[in-house]
């Protein structure tokens, strides 16, 4: 029976908390020195790419936290799922600077520049909404430098600069005018202000960095690139560590490799195996026996939310389904093409190499470098588990 009094450390599909954040000493280290050249005045952009679910968003909000404790900055975190056009871009940049002034002595001052469109919507706790005219809200996108401008100079006797995350910007990349607007932003800045002390993070995968690059090959210049890898079984068993440690539930040796192992340095795996392990354990104690259960638990849930919509429903031949099923015979991490190719008929032979080209693209295996040619490796080792149990339930 589950208590009900159980709070679970682990946070999944959300950044994670400050507390609980480990590793990436390098990255933020380089990331507070480019805070502190913008409290100097200087304009910073900076585009954080990494993998899916390897913790680009809980960098972002870590940063965020220190520069708005540490370094005196108005700090905003903006999550751009879906969002294709500059003019809404603009309307969450400033509805969620107006939401962080909310309770400070100089909302008053920056919400007059907004005038009539601003509402207070005392909705779960006294929330600011922001909602111009089309034609106004064109007119800030075109204005963006200079409304930036006015709402530092409000807070300049209050706060250093500003510092604001762009994450998720995958819709935006596909939005051609993006690339010019942000170039032609930053060009503005550079040229018309002496001081605008203001460091712009974008979040976005590494394939996001590249189509934006293509689209304006001169934007790229503007920004410090810093690409986030895998984190180390050493950080990873840290994390652990301390989560658990944080509600009192300690970790026998064999569960904790087996935590480290099928979390391959994915933050987001992590987080899924270690709420899973939390619910699963009964007694304060974590056994190689809750581990297993909990694995085994995060690759259904991983597997749902992102194998189910990106191979079991996009995957329609049922030639591909059935060399996906003898890829699950076994939960192997890894594996041979030619090994592989000797279970199959003739006719899945014919589309074995579109086969693997599909799951390439769709990110879910790439080639295995270190083992040499024809060898392959699914991205994280809860795939292969989540696809075996699915084959599994197939020859039920």
């Amino acid at each position: 029976m589950i208590d009900q009094q159980k709070t679970s450390p682990f946070t999944p599909g959300s950044p994670a908390p400050y507390d609980l954040f480990v590793g990436r000493e390098q990255q933020v280290k380089e990331i507070l020195r480019f805070v502190r050249q913008a409290a100097k005045g200087r304009q910073e952009n900076i585009f954080l790419s990494g993998e899916r679910g390897i913790g680009k968003s809980s960098l972002g909000a870590y940063i965020e936290r220190i520069a708005v404790s540490q370094e005196n900055f108005l700090g905003i975190h903006v999550f751009l799922g879906g969002i294709s056009d500059i003019p809404e871009l603009v309307r969450r940049i400033f509805e969620q600077i107006l939401q962080e002034s909310n309770s400070q002595n100089w909302f008053k001052k920056i919400s007059g520049f907004f005038g009539q469109y601003i509402q207070k919507v005392d909705l779960f706790g006294l929330t600011v909404s922001f909602n111009p005219p089309e034609d106004r809200l064109k007119d800030l996108s075109r204005n963006f430098p200079e409304a930036i401008a006015n709402i530092l100079k409000n807070i300049s006797d209050e706060k250093k600069g500003l510092f604001i995350i762009l994450d998720d910007i995958n819709g935006l990349s596909k939005t051609p005018n993006f690339p010019n607007w942000y170039k032609s932003f930053v060009d503005y800045v550079s040229t018309h202000f002496d001081k605008f002390p203001v460091l712009i993070i974008l979040i976005g995968l590494s394939e996001i960095r590249d189509a934006l690059s293509e689209s304006q090959p001169s934007l790229m210049r503007i920004f410090r690139v810093i690409d986030i890898q895998k984190l180390s079984d050493d950080e990873v068993k840290n994390f652990f560590e301390k989560a658990f440690g944080s509600v009192n539930i300690s970790i026998h040796r064999k569960a904790m490799q087996l935590l480290v192992k099928f979390s391959s340095g994915l933050p987001i795996l992590m987080q899924e195996i270690g709420d899973a392990v939390f619910w699963i354990d009964q007694d304060m104690n974590i056994s190689e026996k809750d581990a297993i259960s909990g694995i085994f638990s995060a690759a259904q849930s991983i597997g749902r939310k992102y194998l189910d919509p990106k191979v079991y429903r996009t995957i329609r031949s049922e030639r591909y389904r059935s060399i996906l099923r003898k890829l699950g015979e076994k939960p192997l991490s890894h594996f041979q093409k030619s090994k592989i190719e000797g279970k199959l008929n003739k006719s899945e032979k014919r589309v074995f190499n579109n086969f693997l080209r599909k799951m390439r693209e769709l990110g879910i295996i790439s080639q295995d470098i270190e083992k040499g040619r024809g060898h392959y490796r699914f991205v994280n080792d809860l795939y292969p588990i989540y696809i075996w149990m699915e084959n599994q339930d197939f020859k039920k």
